[in-house]
């Protein structure tokens, strides 16, 4: 039987090499941004990282790229609600706040939302918001809101199980399977996930070699 939204199969190995070198050449952070007016030109293909706050999207994004400090770089205390963008050559690599924070002011988070819901339904060149969640807790309402979001939008996502290496492998399949639950009400859904892991370096070379095909 072929499960709903299955795990990606590994890219073979000239597509893996090819994605291996786009990244291996310099990524540099272009600019924060905290109005829709302060966007960069759309002159090029762009995809976005989405999460929770700690599901780990600035670990994805060095450890994708190959330098240890960018993402944290460009999320120095005070620019939380920034849009961060960085530039690979002819691809825009974008860096959505962390939302879901408890403790942000009401008016800090209706903001966020509003700059958030402004980019999604208005950039045209964006080809794919990649998902972040966390393998040992699974799909969150406020994941479900960010979807419903990207659904409006009709900008497709895919999701990423971030920090796959931590997770009890009896816990593997049930947390498989409330994800896939999940995904199944969101049109938006791109059907393949993709699981990874920044320490080990688990899923890497799938999530590169998706990333470096969108650019076509």
């Amino acid at each position: 039987m072929i499960l709903p939204f299955p795990l990606a199969p590994e890219p073979d190995a000239v597509t893996v090499e090819a994605a291996r070198k786009f990244f291996a050449g310099e990524t540099t952070f272009v600019k924060g941004v905290v109005a829709m007016s302060g966007l960069p030109p759309a002159d090029r293909a762009e995809i976005c990282f989405a999460g929770r706050s700690n599901v780990g999207k600035s670990s994805l994004i060095n450890a994708l790229t190959g330098r240890k400090g960018l993402a944290r770089a460009s999320n120095t205390p005070g620019r939380t609600q920034e849009i961060n963008f960085f530039e690979r050559d002819d691809l825009y690599i974008v860096d959505l706040p962390g939302y879901g924070f408890a403790n942000a002011p009401v008016a800090v988070v209706e903001k966020w939302q509003r700059l958030l819901k402004s980019y999604l339904s208005g950039r045209q060149t964006l080809r794919r918001a990649f998902m972040l969640i966390d393998s040992r807790h699974g799909v969150k309402p406020v994941d479900e809101e960010i979807m419903s979001l990207l659904d409006k939008s009709a900008v497709p996502f895919q999701v990423v199980l971030t920090k796959d290496d931590k997770i009890k492998e009896k816990d593997r399949d049930p947390m498989l399977a409330q994800v896939r639950k999940a995904l199944s009400k969101h049109p938006a859904a791109f059907p393949e996930l993709i699981a990874t892991s920044s320490e080990k370096g688990l899923g890497l070379p799938t999530l590169r070699s998706t990333i470096h095909g969108l650019r076509d």
